[in-house]
């Protein structure tokens, strides 16, 4: 199946979800959400539009982004789609963009789609400047060939070999997800198609909600990089060659 579908992985996105699935739908065939174990009765939400290109999967137990999308790819794999764009439940995300990066994908099918945040005023500023280190030991890692925001959730994955990572990987279930896939996509020799688009950030009033705790998952992003810094020595003349194509 060549059609173009969109996956949401979702923790309790509340009434977020059901209006970001809403939204995506006109730009794509399919619109996936795969519940993460809410408690908010936003799965229930989603569900009522299960049906007309909508499927909501729901997980019994939190697993975090990356084990959510994993859950995804296995489906999508089995239900024979080859590309799908992973995009965040919150409405942070431009559906108007899912059209662009599909078509960029069918004139570059072997190529990660990667969307580089363009932040408005309403960014929070440490969320802004926390990304700066993160960023700088990913271009290193991948010699500068790799998505240039290793954090930012918008991408199309060419579904096979993002699924082969996650699968030969305990890592890359939580908020490493986006920073594991940007390096070993390209490290497996998938190149990166850099897209800028911007990104928005509801406040509180809106329902805006982060599950980004501070230092549990600082901590968790540098043992990431730790490990991905060594991975990178292995792989240097694999990323000579790369760079010289």
């Amino acid at each position: 199946m060549s059609g173009r579908l969109v996956i949401l992985p979702s923790f309790n996105s509340g009434a977020h979800l059901p209006r970001t699935m809403l939204a995506a739908r006109p730009h794509c065939d399919a619109v996936w959400a795969v519940v993460d174990g809410s408690t908010d009765g936003s799965g229930d939400l989603a569900g009522e539009l299960d049906g007309d290109g909508f499927r909501v999967m729901r997980l019994a137990k939190n697993s975090g982004k990356g084990g959510a999308v994993l859950q995804g790819f296995r489906e999508a794999k089995a239900a024979g789609f080859s590309h799908a764009i992973v995009m965040d439940a919150d409405g942070q995300h431009p559906a108007g963009s899912i059209e662009d990066f599909f078509e960029r994908s069918a004139k570059s099918p072997g190529s990660l789609i990667a969307g580089v945040p363009v932040f408005g005023p309403d960014a929070p500023p440490e969320r802004v400047r926390g990304r700066l280190v993160g960023n700088f030991f990913a271009r290193m890692e991948t010699w500068g060939m790799g998505a240039s925001d290793s954090l930012f959730g918008f991408r199309l994955y060419p579904i096979a070999p993002a699924l082969g990572i996650l699968e030969s990987t305990r890592g890359a279930r939580r908020f490493d997800f986006d920073t594991v896939m940007a390096v070993r996509l390209l490290w497996a020799g998938v190149p990166a198609i850099n897209v800028p688009m911007p990104v928005r950030y509801p406040d509180r009033s809106e329902g805006g909600v982060t599950h980004f705790r501070y230092v549990r998952d600082n901590l968790l992003l540098t043992a990431v990089h730790v490990r991905l810094c060594f991975g990178m020595l292995a792989r240097i003349p694999r990323l000579i060659s790369m760079r010289c194509l």
